[in-house]
């Protein structure tokens, strides 16, 4: 069939060049979302924050003080064990 390779559509080297140039994306529901990098972010201002690490954590709840880089500030606090309690004078 005209158009096709291996049973896929054929790509023009545009399209090959982009498909080189994609980046894996891991979403959590509970977390940040993970981008293979180096990476770019236009803000919402036009500003563009830019990353060379080989993987970043792209900041989804908006309370990392580095946004739009996650700081894992979405973590919630939680304590291993009830805190605690002197002994009892009663006991003695």
């Amino acid at each position: 069939m005209p158009g096709t390779h291996d049973g896929g559509p054929a790509t023009t080297p545009c399209q090959a060049s982009a498909q080189e140039r994609a980046r894996r994306v891991s979403v959590d529901p509970q977390g940040p979302v993970l981008v293979e990098g180096p990476v770019e972010i236009v803000l919402a201002d036009g500003t563009v924050a830019r990353s060379d690490r080989f993987m970043v954590a792209v900041c989804t709840c908006r309370r990392s003080r580095t946004y739009p880089w996650c700081d894992t500030s979405h973590r919630r606090r939680e304590r291993a064990g009830p805190p605690h309690s002197p002994p009892d004078d009663k006991d003695a």
